[in-house]
């Protein structure tokens, strides 16, 4: 039988990827296994996949910044990387597949020792830290952006986009307004910031209520811990923390959405056909993968932005007015892209790679 390893964790955005290629996986004959962290979302959302066997191994956090956690978590990656090298000699996979964040690191160099090729995929267009080490031990380096070829060695990357999952493109609108109670005669307004939520996007928006309940119904995915309970019988406002099986009905029924810029979750409105109003983390908080992410979306005509530092609710108010108001040109520009194109292409290389 043909097994391969999942691996990628931290957020949600490295772990939906892996997700979305688990239907395609089943279906050549794979047997598929994960590994993640003991108590990551990554083991929260693989377990609840029938199938899939889920391994679970250390890990810490690399940091760039000071933090008295710098002179622990080299250890933990270690002895995550001394589990991974015997986890996968016991498992004898024929290729691994390597979405990112820190939980892929011991993963990645686990198979580089045990000689078992491994793909990494790139969400955005510069690399993080955790795959820019990961792809010094990887065979094949996928990117999501263009752009971000220019960053490897010539021949070790290769654009291949994002893989979709599949349910995404199958949600029903009527059952996302019965979700929510929303009614069809009101454009819908989903407003997200990641799996774990953005708390400067949330107070923007829950300010701005009474303005925008007169012209658009509110979805609102808020994050982790981050509900306000206050709102819960608010008419034409619906809030959750995470949304799952929830979430291709949610889209189908949406007109527009205010989000941060997670290239997954970009893309996967790209998809769509998602009229988007980007918000990415500010460079305080972030390396700028997310400024560079919504500035190559903007020049495709398939976004607008609002950089956080220049955000207030006024601006806020009318960047969501002027995006619903040329709904057609950003949803034209977003024509002709394909999602299927590039999970076709990614499970084509997965099975090159380990022949």
């Amino acid at each position: 039988m043909k097994r391969i390893v999942l691996t990628g964790g931290g957020t949600a955005g490295h772990v939906n990827p892996n997700v979305a290629l688990i239907p395609g996986l089943v279906k050549s004959g794979w047997d598929i296994h994960y590994i993640g962290t003991e108590n990551g979302i990554e083991h929260e959302i693989i377990s609840g996949i029938k199938g899939i066997t889920y391994h679970s191994v250390k890990s810490g956090k690399l940091r760039r910044y000071l933090d008295v956690k710098n002179t622990t978590d080299p250890f933990k990656v270690m002895y995550g990387v001394g589990q991974s090298v015997n986890l996968i000699r016991r498992l004898k996979p024929g290729i691994i597949f390597s979405k990112g964040g820190f939980v892929s690191v011991p993963v990645v160099i686990g198979g580089w020792i045990n000689h078992v090729p491994v793909i990494v995929h790139e969400s955005d267009i510069t690399p993080g830290l955790a795959n820019r080490i990961a792809t010094r031990f990887a065979a094949r380096v996928l990117t999501t952006f263009p752009e971000t070829v220019k960053h490897f060695k010539s021949g070790k990357a290769i654009h291949t986009g994002t893989p979709i999952r599949r349910e995404l493109l199958e949600g029903n609108a009527d059952r996302g307004r019965k979700i929510c109670g929303f009614t069809p005669d009101k454009p819908v307004l989903l407003v997200m910031g990641g799996s774990l939520g953005a708390a400067e996007i949330n107070k923007a928006v829950r300010s701005l209520l009474d303005r925008l309940t007169r012209r658009f119904q509110i979805v609102h995915i808020c994050g982790k811990n981050n509900m306000d309970l206050s709102l819960d019988n608010r008419a034409g406002y619906k809030q959750f923390e995470y949304v799952k099986d929830e979430l291709p009905h949610i889209m189908a029924m949406t007109d527009i959405v205010v989000s941060r810029a997670g290239a997954n979750s970009i893309y996967e409105f790209l998809a769509l056909k998602i009229p988007m109003l980007l918000i990415p983390l500010p460079l305080s908080v972030s390396r700028g993968d997310q400024i560079l992410n919504a500035r190559s979306f903007e020049s495709q005509g398939f976004c607008t932005t609002l950089y956080q530092e220049d955000m207030d609710s006024d601006k806020l108010y009318e960047a969501i007015v002027n995006l619903y108001g040329n709904k057609e040109r950003f949803t034209s520009a977003m024509h002709g892209k394909d999602p299927s194109e590039s999970m076709k292409q990614i499970l084509e290389m997965i099975e090159e790679m380990a022949d």
